[in-house]
Parts: C-alpha cells; sequence; structure tokens
C-alpha cells in the first residue's frame, strides 16, 4: 500500500538520496559516469532546503510512503517552458527508489502529480525526458503521454544530452 502525502522538511535528506539513486539506475551509460559519481545526496538536500526556503519556488513535492518509509519523490509545478500556453502544468522530477520501480509506486506519484495539476485548474502537463531513457518513456506513453516534437540538448559535464518532451492533453482523471 503506498501513501502519497505533502513532502516535509524533515523528508529532504531521504528525497535527496533517492534523487542520487535514481539518477545513478537511470541514467548509467546516458550521462558522464564522472557526474553520476559526483553527485552528493547532502549538497542536494541543502540546495532543495535553500530552494524551499526562499518560498520563492512555485513547485509542489510529494512523497510515496510505504512499509513506513519514504521510497518515492514527485515534483510539479507551473510550466516553464515559454511556448507552452496557460494552464500548462510540468513534471519536473519523479523518483522511485529503484528496487521498487515496476510497482506501482511511480504511478501513484503521476497520479497524485496529474491531480494536482487539475486543482490548480490546469489543461494539460508537459515534461522532459532524456532521449535514450526508454524505460521511463515507455511509462510515459503507457500513461498517455505523447511527443510533441521539441527537443532540447543538455551540457553535462561537457557531454551533449539530448531530451524530448511529452505531453498529456487533456489532464484526465485517473
Amino acid at each position: 500500500m503506498v501513501n502519497i502525502r505533502e513532502m516535509t522538511d524533515a523528508d529532504i535528506e531521504t528525497v535527496a538520496a533517492l534523487r542520487v539513486a535514481g539518477w545513478r539506475h537511470a541514467y548509467t551509460g546516458l550521462v558522464p559516469r564522472r557526474h553520476l559519481d559526483a553527485m552528493d545526496a547532502s549538497a542536494n538536500a541543502a540546495a532543495h532546503r535553500a530552494r524551499l526556503a526562499s518560498g520563492a519556488d512555485p513547485a509542489v513535492n510529494a512523497v510515496a510512503e510505504a512499509a513506513g518509509g519514504v521510497v518515492g519523490w514527485v515534483c510539479h509545478g507551473p510550466c516553464r517552458d515559454a511556448d507552452q500556453p496557460p494552464g500548462t502544468a510540468e513534471l519536473y522530477a519523479v523518483y522511485v527508489r529503484p528496487d521498487l520501480i515496476g510497482t506501482g509506486v511511480g504511478r501513484a506519484l503521476w497520479e497524485a502529480a496529474l491531480e494536482g495539476a487539475r486543482q490548480r485548474g490546469d489543461a494539460r502537463m508537459v515534461l522532459w525526458v532524456l532521449k535514450g531513457n526508454a524505460h521511463a518513456r515507455r511509462f510515459y506513453e503507457r500513461a498517455g503521454c505523447s511527443r510533441d516534437g521539441a527537443e532540447r540538448t543538455d551540457d553535462i559535464d561537457g557531454a551533449a544530452v539530448p531530451e524530448v518532451r511529452y505531453v498529456l492533453e487533456p489532464l484526465r482523471s485517473p
């Protein structure tokens, strides 16, 4: 049984560790190994805490709890892409403890993000995914998302890392 709830300050270290583990699991072979090896959960937690403390971050953060612990995290909010119409939400991140991928935790987090966007009055959701991340792309395609043709390339430690954008419109109820 998975419980989705708002992230609290007490969850930040666990969420940071989930993010680092998620990157190392999902992006091996897609981003430079030196970048993955250099990721630091403590530094990630400090940055996350600073963003939340600023009060200027419009992101919504939620966690998935199962068996008494945090096993996943989702972050979403207003779309940052200038070419998107008003009423567009963006999924910024979703991570699940690697050993629990495929158990429904990610789906529960995705549905929570969609519900949050619907409650804000958003009509559509966009997200960016690494072009080579076939597992994540299948997840979003099964959830009803489709590529909209937009692509961008991030520079990660000197390596070009291509991303593709997906969109879900209209936001459907689960």
